[in-house]
């Protein structure tokens, strides 16, 4: 009987940790996917333009 109560206690420590690192992994990428992004309007929300553009480079043909 002793055996059983060690085990499930060691298998109740486990998921606790695993529950506390997934609940960690959730909380880093909430964090990251509602971060701004640190520029003011200058690329394309989606990612389809360059964040910074070339000025002049057609103009130097």
């Amino acid at each position: 009987m002793k055996k059983l109560l060690a085990i499930a206690a060691v298998v109740g420590v486990l998921f606790a940790i695993k529950r506390s690192r997934d609940a960690k992994a959730d909380a880093d990428l909430w964090r990251e996917a509602t971060a701004p992004s640190g520029t003011s309007g200058a690329g394309s929300a989606n990612g389809s333009t360059p964040a910074t553009a070339t000025h002049g480079s057609a103009s130097k043909n």
